[in-house]
């Protein structure tokens, strides 16, 4: 999801890109990607542009696909504004007039450039089985702060008084795992009252629990990854450790404190009564405990200080580029009818590469081989890329076309864009030679597999349709750690479709004892849980994200993940110990 700021950046200044190795500075030309060489602008338009018009006997199915995507993106629409929403009015009205603090949203306006940012998962939390958590009660996402691509992880203290759940521990440290795999700087916005106690089990005590936020500071320290937390508000019990294992921190005076347990547990363990501030307030850790390096009078006055700490980086200013790309020769707003509905409603996916990518150019590579997958390469705002997209049933041939090529990108340090739309598994083989085919098909997968497992290059997988089946695997599912995976809305994940039972006991099969209704309500479960909601609301993926908008959301993440390739490393492994 983009979200807009309303925060101007002084004209003067000009962005900060990190200092790339040995401290020369990237050469001039419109492309900067992450094999930028000789640049788009002067190879990329000799490759051949696609056809992109749809055919007349696919117009039904283009027009079927329209009205169902128009019909998801006004369910997403209602669930995105429930989530912006926090806690709702009143708890917004308790924070901001009582508590004197700002809205999340607000703090964002301030720290970040002005410039659109890109937040992860803002479905996360929605609809689980201990109730409604908008947004996982935290935001976090990507954007620029004085020029620098950065990972935000903001508290939202509106939402149940700031208490930490199960999945806002999950979607904490998938920001962190941003961080670590793109080498992005990370600014926490700490306002949180710990953990939700009931669910202490789900909290606390495994490996990906909530501990593993400060292993994850630790490690990102001694990775030379810089961190910057502001204290806005409550910082009690593991939410106090966040700020104090950050390298740099701010407290803002009388709304943000600091304490492993509050007034309330001191009066209850020692009959003393302490006001917060005394206890653990601004003035006390700057000034006695050193927890906090920077005191901060106002919010305002904090992220000014976290702008300028972010200056002290030792980035060198580049003056702006304006990047030379063509737009596609097609509309973005037609992906709403190429946006499968269903798997028999699939088009042809030059059809929508011919909308995401530079002039709609395209160099495909053995068009004519394995012809159920396409790949190629092409150019998203400059940016050179491979492409891997689902055009049918990831066959044999597909498979060891897709393994040879993702090899190839791998050979050549080039970004791969997955679009998968994965066919519902097919039924078992029923003779000697369709065992045999099987057989061979499946060894084929298991290569492409391992390519995509090995293949040391950025991936960004977007789920254009279904999510099924071993093949999604193949295809750079979550499972095998893409950078960034999103999905549009009307996406489908799980193990089977359920509008396609081929693979499920029916009523009349001899083997089946259960009845008809059992059947209904394992396929309405699965149907429910197949859906690309169902999925964001638990953070199998990184957002659901409008057809139209995939452009602009691949570029961007393009950009972000480029710029480690310029950062300074210090030679140092060990992280910053701040006592």
């Amino acid at each position: 999801m983009w979200s807009s700021l309303g925060r101007l950046r002084p004209s003067a200044a000009a962005p900060l890109l990190p200092r790339p190795w040995g401290g020369r500075r990237p050469g001039p030309g419109p492309c900067r990607g992450l094999s930028s060489g000789a640049g788009p602008g002067r190879w990329g338009r000799a490759y051949p542009a696609l056809e992109g018009r749809v055919p007349a006997v696919l117009r039904a199915a283009f027009e079927a696909n329209a009205r169902n995507s128009e019909a998801v993106i006004k369910r997403y629409s209602e669930l995105l504004e429930m989530a912006r929403k926090g806690g709702g009015e009143n708890a917004i009205l308790r924070h901001t007039q009582r508590n004197k603090k700002l809205f999340v949203r607000e703090r964002l306006k301030l720290l970040l450039d002005d410039e659109s940012f890109l937040e992860l998962s803002p479905l996360a939390g929605l609809a689980m089985p201990y109730g409604d958590v908008p947004a996982a009660g935290c935001l976090c996402g990507i954007g620029k702060i004085c020029g620098v691509w950065c990972v935000f992880i903001a508290n939202d203290a509106t939402v149940k008084g700031g208490t930490i759940y199960p999945v806002g521990v999950k979607k904490q440290l998938r920001a962190q795992e941003v961080a670590m795999e793109n080498k992005l700087l990370v600014v926490y916005l700490v306002d949180s009252g710990g953990a939700f106690l009931p669910l202490q089990s789900e909290l606390f005590p495994d490996k990906l629990h909530g501990g593993r936020v400060f292993y994850n500071e630790a490690i990102m320290s001694a990775m030379g990854i810089p961190q910057v937390a502001v204290v806005c508000g409550s910082c009690v019990a593991g939410g106090a450790y966040v700020p104090t294992m950050a390298e740099e921190a701010v407290i803002v005076d009388k709304i943000g404190t600091l304490f492993l347990a509050g007034p309330p547990l001191v009066r209850a363990a020692t009959g003393e009564n302490v006001s917060p501030e005394d206890l653990g307030g601004a003035k006390l850790h700057t000034e006695v405990s050193g927890c906090s390096d920077h005191f901060a009078s106002s919010e305002k006055e904090a992220y000014e200080c976290v702008r300028n700490v972010i200056s002290t980086l030792n980035y060198d200013p580049l003056p702006e580029e304006v990047a030379e790309h063509d737009s596609p020769l097609y509309s973005p707003e037609e992906l709403l009818g190429l946006a499968p509905q269903d798997y028999r409603c699939t088009l042809p996916v030059n059809l929508i590469l011919s909308r995401l990518l530079d002039g709609s150019r395209f160099q495909e590579f053995k068009a004519n081989y394995g012809t159920t997958l396409v790949t190629g390469f092409g150019h998203v705002k400059g940016h050179l890329v491979g492409v891997v997209a689902s055009n049918g049933e990831l066959t044999h041939d597909a498979s060891l076309k897709g393994s040879h090529f993702v090899q190839l990108c791998s050979q050549r340090s080039i970004p791969i864009l997955f679009f998968q739309n994965t066919a519902p598994p097919a039924a078992e083989p029923t003779a000697i030679s369709q065992a045999e085919a099987h057989s061979n098909r499946l060894k084929a997968q298991a290569s492409m597999m391992a390519a995509v497992a090995c293949a040391a290059v950025p991936k960004i997988t977007i789920v254009i349709g279904g999510c099924y089946g071993t093949e999604s695997y193949a295809m750079c599912g979550r499972s095998f750690s893409p950078n960034f995976l999103f999905l549009w809305p009307n996406a489908r994940v799980g193990l089977v479709d359920p509008r396609h039972f081929s693979t499920v006991p029916r009523a009349g099969d001899s083997d089946w004892t259960g009845d008809e209704s059992e059947l209904k309500r394992l396929r309405d479960k699965l149907e429910e849980e197949s859906s690309a909601f169902y999925s964001s609301a638990r953070l199998w993926d990184d957002g659901v994200i409008l057809p139209q908008n995939t452009r602009k959301v691949i570029a961007q993440c393009l950009e972000a993940m480029e710029q480690q390739k310029h950062r300074v490393v210090s030679p140092s492994r060990y992280p910053v110990l701040r006592m």
